[in-house]
């Protein structure tokens, strides 16, 4: 029987979803599962998104543009207009979420072989498209202890070789909550610059910011031939569904290239281009935007207060996004901590269900005491998920202790 590709079976699979068969089947014995592991928010889609879709006038659904609607690209350019930033139509292109958008954007600026600098720890998916690409992840290294802000500009330059073609970047960032200053950005642009770099950046959470201004790459003076924002509806309206995001550039051959993916793919879906076109139109989507905002704040603030009651934990407060990265003392392998708390645990028939931080490194032996939490619940749930989590905790350490007794 011939084999599958080298390339896929390298694949790692995700570690957000990996572990998931085992929360149903924790479901399916009766444990009632809290989800901390997946950027699934549970609040409502607008309502003017959905309106977009159900009122759709459609009596054959054909293909759309390989570029995006037209409605939809101008709702877009005002949405970017309405932050400050001036677009034009060539240099945006819709595509199927934010995931598409960041694999063009490797595709384009990449050659097998290639190289590209992503601050660790970061969103899976951006590794697996490298891997499928023939393109190789050199980590820059960040700390906890520093809130995951990138560290001096020499060290990242010391990274950089030949083959280096692009830095790769989440802000306000997955996994972590991390939003860069613009100071930050600014160095990353300089050395970008200096050294003939594309600077590839993911901002789904641009909005979901709780101090300050999340400044985009499009804000940064001087870089508009190495540039490249990916973007997605996703997180900020609620929608992960949808499968709509965006791809912009004021480099016009990287949107010529860009241009020949999003015709070999065909189209993004209609009916979430148009509920987007719809919503952006609506003179009341900041304030639907806000809304959602002020949920994710109030979320983060009763998670890291909850957080800070379980012995030794290690986190700073996300700037951004709904993540937490936490260190936790009492484990040395969180994947098989995760195990445990599906397969083994429950208080009072609940559990809890969060990623192991290991799956969002590239550096070997590194995030094993670290797991990710998405603050994608209502606060009362947080604070008992939490509750739920520090009680495994202390059943897990338990366990460890007597196994090693017993294996003394």
């Amino acid at each position: 029987m011939r084999s599958v590709s080298e390339r896929t079976k390298a694949l790692k699979g995700s570690p957000i979803r990996r572990l998931v068969p085992l929360a149903v089947a924790a479901r399916k014995r009766g444990i009632h599962v809290y989800h901390l592991n997946i950027g699934q928010p549970d609040i409502p889609t607008p309502e003017s998104f959905m309106q977009g879709v159900r009122q759709a006038e459609i009596d054959v659904l054909c293909y759309a543009p390989a570029s995006g609607i037209p409605e939809t690209i101008q709702a877009l350019l005002k949405f970017y207009a309405d932050m400050g930033v001036e677009i034009t139509e060539n240099e945006l292109r819709v595509t199927i979420g934010g995931s598409e958008a960041f694999a063009f954007a490797l595709q384009t600026t990449c050659n097998p072989g290639d190289e590209v600098l992503i601050p660790e720890p970061f969103y899976p998916n951006y590794s697996g498209h490298a891997l499928m690409n023939g393109i190789k992840v050199v980590p820059i290294t960040t700390r906890i202890e520093d809130g995951f802000h990138l560290p001096p500009m020499e060290e990242i330059e010391k990274l950089i070789t030949p083959k280096t073609a692009a830095i790769l970047f989440s802000t306000p960032g997955n996994p972590t909550g991390v939003a860069y200053t613009r100071e930050e950005m600014q160095a990353v642009g300089t050395l970008a610059k200096k050294h003939n770099l594309f600077v590839i950046s993911d901002e789904p959470y641009r909005e979901l910011m709780y101090e300050g201004h999340a400044t985009s790459v499009l804000e940064i003076p001087g870089l508009e031939e190495h540039a490249i924002l990916v973007d997605s509806i996703s997180k900020r309206l609620s929608a992960c569904g949808a499968r709509i995001g965006c791809v912009v550039s004021r480099n016009q051959d990287v949107m010529t290239a860009i241009n020949k993916l999003c015709m070999i793919r065909l189209s993004a879906p209609t009916f979430a281009q148009l509920g987007l076109a719809n919503f952006l139109n609506d003179p009341n989507y900041k304030h639907d935007i806000e809304n959602i905002r002020q949920k994710f704040h109030s979320r983060r603030d009763t998670l890291f207060e909850a957080l800070q009651t379980i012995p030794g934990a290690v986190c700073r407060k996300p700037e951004g996004a709904f993540y937490i990265f936490v260190k936790l003392p009492q484990v040395d392998d969180s994947e098989e901590f995760v195990k445990f708390m599906l397969n083994e645990f429950n208080l009072d028939g609940e559990t809890t269900m969060v990623a192991p931080g290991a799956g969002f490194y590239a550096s070997p032996g590194v995030g094993h005491n670290e797991i990710r939490i998405a603050y994608v619940l209502e606060e009362a749930k947080l604070v008992r998920a939490v509750e739920v989590l520090k009680a495994g905790l202390e059943a897990y350490s338990t366990l460890r202790e007597e196994v090693a007794a017993t294996a003394g």
